[in-house]
């Protein structure tokens, strides 16, 4: 028949909640400001001769960012 139609079954592959890709959002945020900041701390080692000092700080500077930004860009759970 040309009328009858049937509805698409639940679960379909297009079928998904908006805020779904947010944990891998906030991962990426995380691993990317290690990342960048991390490398920013090893140049200064690298023109400073630090011994890794600045790497470090780097890397904790990052991981505080990613947070920070986490935090603002998502926000708390409603």
């Amino acid at each position: 028949m040309t009328g009858d139609q049937t509805p698409p079954p639940a679960g379909d592959p297009g079928d998904h909640r908006p805020d779904a890709g947010q944990g891998w959002t906030a991962l990426s945020y995380l691993i990317a400001g290690m990342a960048v900041w991390g490398f920013a701390g090893w140049l200064v080692d690298k023109w400073l001769d630090t011994g890794g000092v600045a790497t470090g700080v780097g890397i904790v500077l990052g991981m505080a960012g990613g947070i920070l930004l986490v935090v603002r860009r998502m926000g708390t759970p409603s």
